[in-house]
Order: structure tokens, then C-alpha cells, then sequence
């Protein structure tokens, strides 16, 4: 699980105790699993906590885990290093990007990681990409196309016959694809 040092701990305790605020800290990965992914740690009020969040106790603060992120944090680091312009808080999470699905992985996890590992290998053959950007209550993956592949003359065929395809393939809850992608721009596109 995530290691928080001591003098991190000392760092995080003093910022909240500044915080009107603030119950503690909450710490999560955006997009994890893929090689977007991002940790982040940030002030926890009324209202930002979720549903399985993990709190734990530290020295002078209370921080909570995203559960979705608690995979991705297995071995994570935070550090604070006090230097002459002041010091710098730092978060290693060497699994944040690794796949880490299986069969009881949340949706939006097992998407990801077939557009992350199947499909965006075969775009960037032509500068694209593609990513999630919601999956919706009826079971659709909503998706954004980029690089080469926005403005691109057979973007219909690739979300359909490609990523459509091999998405239902692999996750048959899925109902389909939508694109969501504003095609107008062609300054990237492939053709």
C-alpha cells in the first residue's frame, strides 16, 4: 500500500492545519492503468468523499484512498524534501500505469485497457489515439478520437469496424460505441 513518510506527514498536517475546510487528504489516479494515468493527492471536504474510499489515520490528518486507485497505489511512495526553496512533496506510484484488470475490474478499467493495450497500438501507426471519455448508463462507451485520428476521413470506419469491434468482442455488456470527437478539425488528421 502507499507509504506516507514522516516528514511528508509533518508537510501534509501542517498545509490542512491552514485549511478551514479541509477533513484530510485524498489520494486517487486519474485514468489508472494507462499510460495517462496521473496520482494525485488533494485537500478532502464535504462532499469529495466516495463510495469504498479506504481512510487511514496519519500524525495530525486523516486521508482517505480512492478504491478504484487502491490497486495502482500498491507501493507508492510520498515523500516531502525539505531543499532551500522551501521543499517539494513527491508521489511515486510505479503501478499507476501498469494494467492491473480482470474479470471484476470495473468497466471503464477493462475499456481502458483494451483501447490502451489493442487498439491505440494499431492508431499510432497513424499519429492517433483514442480514450475514453464516459461509459453511459445504457452500457455505450463514450469516446474521443485524437492525434491523427480527429479530422481522419475513416474515422467511422475505425470506430466501427475497429474499435467497436474489438471492444464488443472482449466486453459484451457493452451496447456500442459513440464518438464524441469534433471531426471539423483536420490540421492532425491522417488523410
Amino acid at each position: 500500500m502507499v507509504t506516507i513518510t514522516e516528514s511528508a506527514q509533518d508537510y501534509l498536517a501542517e498545509l490542512l492545519s491552514k485549511q478551514e475546510d479541509a477533513l484530510g487528504v485524498r489520494v486517487f489516479i486519474n485514468q489508472p492503468g494507462t499510460a495517462k494515468a496521473e496520482t494525485c493527492i488533494a485537500y478532502c471536504r464535504d462532499g469529495d468523499l466516495q463510495e469504498g474510499d479506504e481512510q487511514r489515520e496519519y500524525k495530525g490528518f486523516k486521508a482517505w484512498f480512492d478504491a478504484r486507485s487502491l490497486p495502482f497505489l500498491e507501493d507508492a511512495l510520498v515523500d516531502y524534501s525539505k531543499d532551500r526553496m522551501g521543499g517539494q512533496l513527491t508521489i511515486k506510484a510505479p503501478n499507476a500505469k501498469m494494467p492491473r484488470v480482470d474479470a471484476d475490474s470495473p468497466l471503464e478499467d477493462r475499456i481502458n485497457y483494451v483501447l490502451y493495450n489493442e487498439v491505440n497500438p494499431s492508431l499510432a501507426a497513424h499519429g492517433g489515439e483514442v480514450s475514453l471519455v464516459e461509459v453511459t448508463e445504457d452500457f455505450y462507451a463514450v469516446l474521443r478520437f485524437g492525434g491523427g485520428c480527429q479530422g481522419c476521413s475513416a474515422v467511422d470506419m475505425t470506430l466501427k469496424s475497429g474499435v467497436e469491434k474489438t471492444l464488443l468482442e472482449q466486453l459484451p455488456q457493452l451496447q456500442g460505441v459513440r464518438d464524441m470527437t469534433d471531426h471539423s478539425d483536420r490540421s492532425q488528421s491522417y488523410y
